[in-house]
């Protein structure tokens, strides 16, 4: 089965959200762009692609200390350099035991939470994120899954972070619908996943509910068209899916009914396919 490997780098500061999906395909490699206003698909050869430490992709440049890109084409136009500190990964991967098995797609989150300092020069726009805060996570397998739901938001006053997934997995020719999440704040991580008991409750359009024992996560979220990204398909980048950037989300964690994290954000990232 032909193969893509996808790295996820936000960048949010005030209301400048920016994200560079780094990575490649069964053919080529490649380089997303979303911003506010709108995304573009940079296709380079697998000869301008180089991996270590530091994926470089063309002339740009992607590790876990930063970002320095350099795209330059007839109607588009993006450079600039952003470096990264204080990185918060998780303790152990995100899949658990899943990990050991053959899936369909391998999720991982290389840093919850982590300080930008730079800048980038989009077109005419120069973006300074200074101060901002940054999210990594990667993918790597065949395909998405046929139907799924992804919230990620650590737009919040404190530094903390919410991501969750929800997917129908193939496994075995057989489906079932696993989820995997994150609550970190206040330097306290709550993991839920399908390999610690956690159940969706709710998956649509609107949001997500998710319970594992005396914990339960609401995420609410507000209707965005969001913007047309390539995503993969027996390893092709084929497949067109939509993700809002920034959209209103409301989150709720609680244990017993005591809450344990209640905040709103107006940039919440959301994909629901």
């Amino acid at each position: 089965m032909k193969k893509f490997d996808g790295i996820y780098y936000k960048h949010q500061n005030g209301d400048s959200t920016v994200v560079f999906i780094a990575g490649t395909a069964a053919d080529h490699a490649f380089i997303q762009v979303i911003t506010g206003e709108g995304s573009r698909y940079f296709r380079y050869p697998l000869t301008a692609c180089s991996f270590g430490e530091t994926l470089r992709i063309g002339g740009s440049f992607f590790s876990n200390e930063g970002i320095a890109l350099n795209i330059e084409e007839a109607d588009a136009s993006i450079r600039g350099n952003i470096r990264y500190s204080g990185l918060t990964p998780l303790h152990f991967d995100i899949m658990g035991p899943f990990r050991f098995l053959p899936m369909q797609c391998r999720h991982r989150i290389v840093s919850l939470y982590h300080r930008l300092d730079g800048g980038l020069a989009i077109g005419g726009k120069i973006i300074d994120f200074s101060g901002g805060t940054g999210y990594i996570e990667g993918d790597a397998g065949s395909s998405f899954p046929a139907h799924y739901a992804w919230v990620q938001c650590n737009s919040f006053s404190e530094k903390a972070c919410v991501t969750v997934s929800v997917a129908d997995v193939p496994f075995a020719g057989r489906r079932f619908r696993g989820c995997i999440g994150v609550v970190y704040a206040g330097g306290v991580t709550y993991r839920l996943a399908t390999y610690l008991g956690c159940r969706p409750l709710r998956c649509d359009e609107t949001g997500v509910i998710l319970e594992q024992g005396k914990l339960r996560l609401e995420i609410e979220t507000e209707s965005a068209a969001g913007h047309t990204l390539l995503a993969p398909e027996r390893g092709a980048m084929v497949r067109e899916i939509r993700e809002a950037l920034s959209c209103p989300a409301r989150f709720q964690l609680t244990q017993a009914g005591n809450a344990l994290f209640e905040r709103r954000s107006d940039s919440a990232s959301f994909e629901y396919v």
